[in-house]
């Protein structure tokens, strides 16, 4: 049976149970991190893009490898490294010669034209080559030699960092940071996790990932996503909580006004919309919910928040800041009755 038999038609309600069936098979060979698969979907439906911080070995690649599967979809992964060129990632010319003899260049495309990449360690590679990804994110389109050439949709790059060995990198400027969606942290999984990983994994074989979807199908879920509605007062809700970001604000929180040099941008306000749309969707509810808006605000802000040197001095991260801001901006009174 094909995905397209088991979702002829993509209503909310067919959305919802195609992703509930990605999440499975994904969640099927990778052991605890809901979060971040969650955060990753969420990307995917919003037509955004996941920057993932965690150290080797948590199953980052695996994860995105398995997602592809069950999308259906394309996958590639980029070792980032400092010799990196922009060519070796968007693809380049190359002379050939053809079977009359002649001779003409042919575009030989990157691993950027698959449907999912994954950016491994992408604080390593140089900023020139950091930069070739903005169009691929920002425009899904790649020019190169004059050319402008569509990626295929959907479209989503993981990009991930290792918070230990920052010798020999290169921080992501905040305009790149700022392409990112979301940005989710992966932890280390407990004691009763990491016995199931070994369960898992050291047998003598291991379980496959299904196809259950199609870029087709996931397309259109995309489609709906943007359509779930948002009442007035939520988006409001999200106006309040970027602005209370900006230390220059009568909303900022103490905290935002003595750590924080730059808040929130206006992409932080249409991530934060997009993402709780696709919350919305991805849980089959057919409205955003304030919890939708409120629970994803850590993860679409803690990379946009540009702080000082006081604020590594005095040990504040940046979801200590975004917690201050969820805490100083109240909850809007209609949410309370749960829209």
């Amino acid at each position: 049976m094909t995905p397209t038999d088991l979702f002829p038609e993509m209503t909310p309600d067919a959305a919802a149970t195609m992703l509930k069936a990605i999440d499975e098979q994904v969640s099927g060979v990778i052991v605890g991190q809901r979060d971040l698969i969650r955060s990753v979907l969420l990307c995917l439906l919003a037509e955004g893009h996941a920057l993932v911080e965690g150290v080797p070995g948590l199953g980052k690649t695996e994860l995105l490898k398995a997602l592809g599967t069950a999308c259906g979809l394309q996958y590639a992964r980029v070792q980032f490294t400092p010799d990196l060129m922009p060519a070796d990632i968007v693809g380049t010319q190359v002379l050939e010669d053809s079977a009359d003899g002649r001779r003409a260049f042919v575009f030989r495309p990157g691993p950027l034209f698959a449907g999912f990449v994954l950016a491994d360690e992408i604080n390593r590679a140089t900023p020139k080559t950091q930069s070739a990804l903005l169009e691929a994110m920002a425009e899904r389109t790649i020019t190169v030699a004059g050319s402008t050439r569509q990626l295929p949709r959907p479209f989503l790059v993981m990009a991930t960092q290792n918070p230990i060995e920052m010798d020999g990198t290169y921080p992501l400027p905040e305009a790149q940071l700022d392409r990112f969606m979301m940005k989710a942290l992966v932890p280390f999984p407990s004691s009763s996790d990491m016995l199931d990983i070994l369960a898992r994994t050291t047998v003598g074989q291991r379980k496959t990932v299904q196809s259950v979807s199609s870029p087709e199908q996931l397309q259109q879920a995309v489609t709906l996503a943007r359509s779930v509605p948002v009442t007035m007062h939520l988006g409001q809700h999200i106006v309040d909580l970027v602005m209370a970001t900006q230390p220059t604000s009568s909303s900022a929180p103490e905290s935002i006004t003595k750590y924080v040099r730059v808040g929130g941008s206006p992409r932080a306000a249409q991530s934060m919309m997009l993402a709780a749309k696709a919350s919305a969707l991805l849980d089959g509810r057919p409205n955003v919910r304030v919890e939708d808006v409120r629970s994803i605000a850590p993860a679409v802000l803690r990379h946009r928040l540009i702080t000082g040197y006081q604020a590594a001095a005095d040990g504040v991260t940046p979801d200590d800041l975004v917690a201050a801001v969820l805490e100083a901006v109240p909850t809007p009174a209609v949410a309370v009755r749960g829209t």
